[in-house]
């Protein structure tokens, strides 16, 4: 494999495991609010089986994506429903201003089983919104000489494959940190949705770029000055999260009195 090739692999790589990790946390906390009338033991059990179940979700379904993602159908819809989760949560927190919490605990609260079949639902959500985003960021990556896997290129599977597990992976062990850094930078949750959508424009654009449609020159997708565009908005949008989020003082309050006592 080329090194431009190789660097260009692994910042998509680096790039899916920073917003596996926004998600991962915005997820984990939709998951806590679902179990936490449970038991201890049994929160545990559900939020396992849950995750197993997604693991399982994740491999198949991107297994299957893999045949459909040049059908410009399946690109369109899967842009459409990018921009509608990252429209839809932006206006739900900022405009109507309801937390997860809130529209949650409304609910009725369900038993073990009902738990678990609602944490499984969850995590199919997340990973459908995952794969997707994990998809319009590497389908316009250069070809590998590695052998196809599905209907993908062996290289864009194995990326997007990885960054999914990695995304388990931090909803099972390092959620607590995203949940943390969330909480003193709320504004790292909207530049992540953000960033979502923006996924969603940059497959809109490979969308128009198909043969079949032509709205957009073939090669536009691929083109250095799309690419360059893409990445200089998003690494804007990620510092604008950060730099321009408020610090929120309950949660630096709360560490200094840590500190304190």
């Amino acid at each position: 494999m080329e090194l431009s090739v190789l660097f260009e692999y692994s910042w998509v790589l680096l790039l899916l495991v920073a917003l596996e990790g926004l998600l991962a946390a915005d997820n984990a906390l939709v998951l806590a609010i679902m179990v936490k009338h449970l038991p201890e033991e049994e929160r545990r059990k559900a939020l396992f089986y849950g995750l197993a179940g997604a693991f399982v979700f994740r491999f198949t379904s991107l297994f299957a994506i893999s045949f459909l993602v040049d059908v410009w159908q399946v690109q369109a819809i899967g842009a459409l429903y990018l921009l509608f989760i990252a429209i839809n949560h932006i206006v739900r927190k900022k405009l109507l201003n309801k937390g997860k919490e809130e529209i949650i605990t409304k609910k009725k609260k369900a038993g073990f089983w009902g738990t678990v079949f609602k944490v499984e639902l969850a995590d199919i959500a997340f990973a459908v919104d995952s794969i997707l985003a994990a998809v319009a960021l590497a389908v316009t990556l250069p070809n590998t000489n590695l052998p196809q896997i599905g209907g993908l290129d062996g290289g864009k599977f194995l990326v997007i494959f990885a960054g999914g597990l990695i995304g388990l992976i931090i909803m099972r062990f390092a959620a607590n940190f995203f949940v943390k850094l969330l909480h003193s930078k709320p504004g790292l949750e909207i530049a992540a949705f953000l960033i979502v959508g923006w996924v969603g424009v940059k497959l809109s654009v490979y969308t128009l770029s198909h043969p079949a449609l032509a709205v957009l020159p073939e090669g536009f997708a691929k083109s250095p000055a799309w690419k360059i565009t893409f990445y200089a908005v998003l690494i804007l949008i990620a510092l604008g999260g950060w730099f321009l989020s408020k610090e929120n003082k309950e949660t630096s309050t709360s560490e200094k009195s840590n500190k304190t006592g």
